[in-house]
């Protein structure tokens, strides 16, 4: 995703981008292949990939894959999107977000090399990505797809390492398409022929679709619960596949959908880029990414009572709530909502396995939030169960108020995530 709009040195680089090619999203191959040929195909010259698709997971478990790859001694470039506060997080590079100088100046290559033709500002970024990871000596890539997989800028690489398909649930219908097997396909589209995929749990449809893809290019589909398996146990996960079992520390990111996310990294690791048992395990206990059931500790959080935690999770789509209500069903501690979602999202398939978990909802719309839907319509998607905030300050001050310690999950929206994380003056590195 590329509709995060940047701050200060790059704002006017993506205004004169848009002026090129209005359309803020327009899923194509051509428009970047024909940039990367002037740029002497940086894209054949990548350290050993790991493509990561899906609808949800897909952060977490290319932040497992980077732990896992520092732990093995490596250097890891990773590209995600979207940022958070800084345009320059979407490009980490052996190991540390982009500089300003850097990368401008990979901007810059790539925008001359394009010469003026038409190109949406996520192709020229993900050229810069690709000029820099090759020029710049490391072990691994880790590449997020934007949006959908088999149109999506990220696959014009060649055949990587490992491709990962995380869980796939409804999200951007007006792109990918109205069904699950729809949205599927478009996911399966990162399958090369002779490549290694794997997946973790699917409903029947998805599931379906990646098998027949899989086999129509000639792919090695890597299930989990059929060609892998992980569960937790008392000290961890045990993680087993045809090479074997492996007993694993808990994953550093929070909440029982991890323990998906955390397998298709592990089985990743294994098939793909043979790395040993040690480095998994010490990868998946040292794993961060903001804003996926982050605990904040900052200024907002100080403004808390004692005894209350502040948390925060960018998840924003029907998926993303039942794997938040799941995690609020395993932690019977009460727990109170504040709710920012982006103009345009599923906010009351979002909110309905949340509802019955919560105390309160209070429905917030910071005034940096990028397109943020307006509190009336999180109200009205919530029943009516929910109260205005109409701020995330002006909402904890509320919730503080009514009580006993409690637990404050922020969610909704990424945008929103990178508004809270600047107030909070938690920083990322």
């Amino acid at each position: 995703m590329s509709d995060n709009p940047p701050q200060g040195r790059f704002a006017a680089v993506v205004q004169r981008l848009h002026a090129l090619h209005p359309r803020l999203i327009d899923l194509s191959l051509g428009r970047l292949q024909a940039l990367l040929a002037k740029l002497d195909h940086p894209e054949r010259r990548l350290p050993p990939v790991v493509h990561v698709a899906g609808t949800n997971g897909k952060g977490s478990t290319c932040a497992f894959l980077r732990a896992i790859g520092e732990a093995a001694g490596g250097r890891v470039h990773v590209f995600t999107s979207p940022h958070l506060v800084r345009f320059n997080e979407r490009i980490r590079l052996a190991g540390r977000i982009v500089d300003d100088d850097t990368l401008a100046a990979a901007l810059d290559e790539a925008e001359q090399a394009n010469a003026g033709a038409p190109i949406t500002v996520f192709e020229l970024l993900t050229a810069a990505a690709f000029v820099l990871f090759a020029r710049v000596p490391a072990g691994l890539v880790v590449l997020e797809v934007g949006l959908g997989g088999r149109h999506d800028a990220t696959n014009v690489i060649p055949v990587p390492a490992a491709a990962a398909i995380t869980s796939i649930s409804f999200d951007h219908r007006d792109f990918l398409g109205d069904t699950l097997a729809a949205i599927a396909g478009e996911k399966a589209g990162v399958m090369k022929p002779g490549g290694v995929v794997v997946t973790g749990l699917q409903q029947a449809a998805v599931r379906d679709v990646l098998r027949a893809e899989a086999a129509r290019v000639g792919a090695r589909l890597l299930e989990r619960g059929r060609d892998w398996t992980i569960m937790p146990t008392e000290t961890g996960l045990a993680y087993a596949d045809d090479a074997g079992r492996i007993d694993l520390p808990p994953p550093a990111l929070p909440g029982p959908h991890q323990i998906d996310n955390a397998g298709i990294a592990v089985a990743a690791a294994r098939a793909g880029l043979h790395l040993s048992a040690d480095a998994i395990a010490s990868g998946l206990a040292a794993a961060v990414w903001p804003a996926r059931l982050q605990r904040l500790h900052g200024r907002l959080a100080a403004g808390l009572p004692a005894g209350w935690e502040l948390w925060l999770d960018g998840g924003h789509n029907p998926g993303a709530g039942l794997a938040l209500a799941a995690h609020l069903a395993a932690d019977e501690r009460p727990t109170h909502l504040i709710v920012g979602m982006k103009a345009g999202k599923d906010s009351a398939d979002f909110l309905r396995p949340l509802l019955p978990r919560a105390l309160s909802v209070r429905a917030v719309a910071e005034p940096g939030q990028h397109l943020a839907m307006p509190v009336a319509d999180i109200i009205a998607a919530s029943g009516g169960a929910a109260l205005p905030g109409p701020t995330v300050a002006a909402a904890l001050a509320a919730i503080a108020a009514t009580g006993r310690p409690a637990r404050v999950l922020i969610c909704g929206s990424l945008y929103l995530a990178g508004e809270v994380l600047k107030a909070d003056g938690t920083e990322i590195v």
